[in-house]
């Protein structure tokens, strides 16, 4: 049984669809907080359990009769760590065999404050002595929507990146990537990144061409792009946490020349580009 943790979540969702292409649904199982969203999912033969990072107890009975476990990292900053060891505790006691985590790419040195939590996942799932594999994902080409949106709108939009080369890839890239992991049990660690990388004056150009209209890329430093987001209404942790990674990003911490993803999948991962167009088209 391959059990799937945050199931309904948006790259959950995606992972479960590419392990049907792989395994029956009887050999799934989705873990969710909330059972009542994945409705849709049990209704496809998939076995769907409450789960609940913040509940031990909920972990232990979701847990029953797994035998390869995909913990999606979670998005309770502050409370990473201690969900993290409440799962793997309940995983070693349910006999689990097999442990993948999404974590961040470059996470052995990624100085991001979002990367902070992945390395001590890292580090509590390999103390486990379970065999696992860690899915280092890059940036998502969906993390850039908003850029793409407001730059066609308005001729621009702003960034702290710099110079910074990104290796972002499609949600369904690295959901695909997972299922590959998790069908195969293929322990190893993965630097996941997208087939070609670019920076945020590239993707002004990349939305520039798809709206015959000019488009620029504002640098800025990341104090005021972190103030620029809260103006937006972005809260205020996760403006601050957005203009770390662009900070960082600059530096090159969400570059890889990696292929591990590309390997995974058996191709080329979705082009930034074809992203940008889509959004576009609606």
């Amino acid at each position: 049984m391959i059990t799937v943790t945050g199931a309904t979540g948006q790259l959950g969702r995606h992972v479960i669809d590419a392990l049907l292409a792989r395994v029956p649904a009887s050999e799934i199982t989705a873990a969710v907080r909330d059972p009542a969203k994945a409705s849709d999912l049990a209704a496809k033969g998939i076995r769907v359990v409450a789960a609940d990072y913040n509940k031990p107890e909920t972990l232990a009975e979701a847990f029953k009769g797994t035998d390869r476990l995909l913990i999606i990292s979670g998005n309770e900053f502050g409370q990473r760590v201690e969900q993290y060891e409440r799962i793997i505790a309940a995983a070693k006691a349910a006999g689990v065999a097999f442990i993948a985590y999404t974590s961040i790419v470059n996470a052995d040195g990624n100085p991001m404050y979002l990367g902070v939590d992945h390395k001590v996942a890292e580090r509590l799932i390999a103390a486990s002595g379970i065999p696992h594999a860690f899915l280092r994902n890059s940036w998502y080409n969906e993390n850039y929507v908003t850029s793409i949106q407001g730059g066609a709108a308005h001729g621009a939009f702003i960034g702290a990146s710099a110079t910074g080369k990104i290796s972002s890839a499609a949600r369904k890239d690295y959901a695909e990537a997972a299922a590959a992991v998790m069908a195969g049990a293929k322990a190893g660690t993965f630097e996941l990144g997208g087939s070609s990388a670019y920076t945020l004056a590239d993707l002004a150009v990349m939305i520039g061409e798809a709206t015959g209209k000019p488009v620029a890329f504002h640098n800025v430093a990341p104090a005021e792009y972190a103030a620029q987001l809260k103006g937006y209404g972005v809260p205020e942790g996760m403006a601050e946490a957005l203009a770390d990674s662009d900070r960082h990003a600059a530096d090159g911490w969400l570059f890889t020349e990696s292929k591990d993803l590309e390997t995974l999948i058996g191709r080329k991962s979705t082009p930034m580009v074809e992203t940008v167009r889509a959004v576009l088209a609606g």
